[in-house]
């Protein structure tokens, strides 16, 4: 927790409020998206295709995305229909996941893949009625029953004391402890730091494109200062304080110290689709709470994937001059090819791929192009202007050195690390089941058409805005 409070402050805020002045700067020309953006920040030919990263990756993250957000409404489900309360052991829990992923058999992957069906067309309807009839009714009401579900669930955490009576130290109050108490010699381990970092990134959506599009929308006269506070804020609420008091200390409670950190490290798969329901399963009226559960992440998941698209719907309306219902239309036939991949070849490695490539390695990357284009060459007297333009709130003066040195070599120390120390191995597919190979190697040269794809669209794009005038 010490690592994630400090990458949140050192790296986390301040991309915040560079990617919500980059895109509202973009904006005030009439970009939407990444690619121009940067084209404005850097006049050369080559930072369209940095910024070209910020319409890959959001895109390549909803492909798989979209399929793991289709299981927890399909949880929420048979949570009501009671299954979960069947799934009394660990071994039972997995197998009905594998069941339901389809990898060991195919008795209720029909069901699965009509529940995939069903949250794309969710999703896709949310996106087809835009911005303010979409994507902003579904927040206005998925977010307050969030909330109010995780809140619901807490509560029930906090009150439920030591389950077990044969091990009466497995309880909720040293759940929390587990969780607050400091271990100092982990400060030591570089690994934390790097997975701390990185679920920053992922946690506040920084480093993807989605807040540059959102931003584009905004006016000069807007506080970007105060908004990108106020969403990382709330976002550390719902994850730290709602969600952290929900898995480990649960966790804790019916497994003890050892059996918390072996369900942290087994996965977030694991995590919650195999620990949180054999724990429902095991308190009263466990099947609502698994509903509440399910149903939270899934209104989670659904607030993310449709903002995920937003960049592509953006760059094909805004910058190729495409209708954004065309737009829809195009992506939505495209996503859904492309979403077959994960959904049929997910027991092959290729949702990890995926997840690695477009969900961690791009996210760094994109986040230190940004950075450096708008602090270094943009110029930070100019970025630090930009982003207080309309502020009622001034940020802190040694920020401005924060912002300037310490999150870009953050980033760099990131990336630096991973080629140190798992470059070699992940280009080689060490450790990679020798039946699986092929298929991780169409995932990334299946990513490298996509991104060459994206990148001659680009490519289009600025010849049609900027050649003229060239």
């Amino acid at each position: 927790m010490i690592p994630y409070f400090i990458s949140l402050l050192l790296l986390g805020i301040p991309l915040m409020w560079i990617e919500w002045a980059i895109g509202r700067y973009g904006g005030l020309f009439g970009h939407g998206t990444a690619p121009l953006i940067f084209n404005r920040l850097w006049k050369h030919r080559a930072s369209k295709y940095f910024g070209a990263i910020g319409v890959f990756g959001p895109l390549a993250i909803f492909i798989y995305y979209l399929y793991i957000e289709s299981w927890l409404l399909g949880y929420a489900f048979y949570s009501l229909k009671g299954t979960g309360a069947h799934l009394a052991t660990q071994a039972g829990a997995v197998d009905f996941l594998h069941r339901y992923q389809g990898i060991t058999t195919k008795d209720i992957f029909i069901v699965t893949y009509l529940f995939f069906v069903l949250t794309f067309i969710v999703n896709f309807t949310i996106i087809y009625h835009g911005i303010k009839g979409g994507i902003e009714r579904l927040c206005k009401l998925a977010l307050p029953v969030l909330f109010v579900f995780a809140i619901i669930i807490v509560v029930r955490v906090i009150t439920l004391g030591a389950p077990i009576p044969a091990h009466p130290d497995w309880n909720v109050s040293n759940g929390f402890g587990f969780l607050w108490n400091p271990d100092f010699s982990a400060l030591l381990n570089a690994k934390v730091w790097l997975a701390a970092a990185g679920q920053i990134l992922f946690t506040l959506s920084v480093g993807i494109g989605v807040i540059i599009t959102y931003a584009s929308y905004l006016s000069k006269a807007d506080d970007i200062v105060l908004s990108g506070l106020t969403a990382s804020s709330l976002n550390e609420f719902a994850e730290v304080i709602l969600g952290g008091s929900i898995i480990i200390p649960l966790a804790f409670a019916f497994f003890g110290g050892a059996g918390a950190t072996e369900i942290a490290q087994s996965g977030s798969f694991n995590i919650g689709f195999v620990s949180m329901p054999l724990i429902f399963s095991k308190i009263n009226y466990g099947i609502i709470f698994s509903f509440l559960w399910f149903i939270l992440l899934f209104l989670a998941g659904l607030t993310s994937s449709v903002s995920l698209l937003e960049p592509a719907v953006a760059f094909l309306s805004d910058d190729l001059g495409i209708s954004r219902k065309k737009s829809v239309w195009i992506l939505g036939v495209l996503s859904f090819v492309l979403c077959q991949f994960p959904i049929f070849f997910l027991s092959r490695g290729v949702v990890d791929e995926m997840d690695f490539w477009a969900g961690s390695f791009f996210l760094v990357v994109f986040a230190l192009a940004e950075c450096i284009l708008f602090v270094w060459i943009f110029g930070i007297d100019k970025a630090w202007n930009e982003i207080h333009h309309g502020a009622e709130l001034n940020i802190p003066r040694f920020y401005k050195f924060i912002i300037k040195y310490i999150t870009p070599l953050f980033l760099i120390f990131i990336l630096g690390f991973w080629f140190f120390q798992q470059a070699v191995p992940n280009f080689l597919l060490k450790g990679v089941a020798r039946e699986n190979v092929p298929y991780i190697l169409a995932t990334r040269v299946g990513f490298v058409i996509l991104f060459a794809v994206i990148a001659i669209l680009v490519r289009k794009a600025h010849k049609k805005h900027f050649q003229a005038k060239e």
